[in-house]
């Protein structure tokens, strides 16, 4: 059996057609239909039905279909690993991250970028549990920085820092001038949040939810720059991590912290425990890991 056997019959699967595989594979029809009539009988069985309208699998045709296309896809990662041998050259790395990391990571960038001038950078943003793993295992990203705990096995997760869930509001907002704001000060308050199946989401109920404070959530949002605008018109009140705000003064908005100890979540970086990462990637997560916060702790449970 060769490989470019499973490459021709994955084609005519996908285009359930055999003229339309074999311009795809630049064939000819009976080359491409040769190819095919050599698999099955090498495989001993039936792979395909052939009717005058269409091409579909049998049910054992089914099975090998499945296994090729797995086949093929590590073949695809072997054919990626081989050219990240290299140290860097015209190298790239694909960084996942969360929104709030902005003002965290140029730092870190600007010093990797002086060591290796010609590696390019591509951030991506990637923010639910299952959008983290699925980048990190179809090798979409080489780590991914993330407030999402990654408990599986083939994943490595390592705590970077711990940061405040800070009050966002309008400078007109009735606790504005407030000294100190607690979470029963929020109730009834219109809420603005992140969508459902986002961990910030997440956190903040908990928090509420432990100290018996109802929300009154009447906005629902993909991006905490969203929420921003929307509370600059005075149109509802937010919480969002502390650190996606810069140092300087913004005078259209009012941050402020709680006494709230729960109100807190940890930003996570996260990459695949055995996959290959070139001497330069390897820097780099090493210029990430240098950052982490040794006043962070895991969670009970977590290691």
């Amino acid at each position: 059996m060769e490989f470019k056997q499973l490459q021709y019959f994955v084609m005519v699967v996908q285009q359930s057609s055999f003229s339309e595989a074999a311009k795809k594979l630049h064939l000819s029809q009976p080359s491409l239909s040769k190819a095919i009539k050599n698999l099955e009988f090498e495989v001993g069985f039936q792979l395909l039905e052939r009717t005058t309208k269409r091409v579909q699998l049998t049910e054992s045709g089914s099975v090998i279909y499945e296994r090729a296309l797995q086949i093929l896809h590590e073949a695809d990662i072997l054919q990626q690993e081989i050219k990240e041998v290299k140290w860097t050259g015209s190298g790239s790395v694909q960084i996942g991250m969360i929104e709030s990391v902005k003002n965290w990571l140029p730092s870190i960038l600007h010093a990797y970028r002086q060591e290796f001038p010609s590696m390019h950078v591509k951030l991506i943003e990637v923010l639910g549990r299952g959008d983290v793993e699925r980048a990190l295992r179809q090798y979409a990203v080489h780590v991914c920085l993330t407030n999402q705990f990654i408990e599986a096995s083939d994943i490595v997760t390592i705590p970077l820092y711990q940061e405040q869930l800070a009050v966002v509001m309008h400078p007109e907002h009735r606790l504005a001038g407030k000294d100190s704001i607690t979470l029963a000060d929020l109730e009834d308050e219109a809420f603005i949040v992140t969508s459902v199946g986002l961990q910030t989401r997440q956190d903040i109920f908990a928090a509420f939810a432990e100290e018996g404070v109802r929300m009154n959530v009447c906005y629902e949002v993909e991006r905490f720059e969203t929420i921003v605008e929307l509370v600059r018109e005075n149109i509802g009140i937010s919480i969002i991590p502390q650190k996606y705000f810069a140092h300087r003064p913004d005078p259209t908005i009012v941050i402020k912290t709680t006494n709230s100890k729960t109100l807190t979540r940890t930003v996570y970086l996260t990459y695949l425990k055995k996959r290959y990462m070139p001497p330069a990637i390897e820097v780099l997560i090493g210029s990430i890991q240098m950052q982490r916060d040794s006043s962070v702790k895991w969670k009970e449970g977590e290691n």
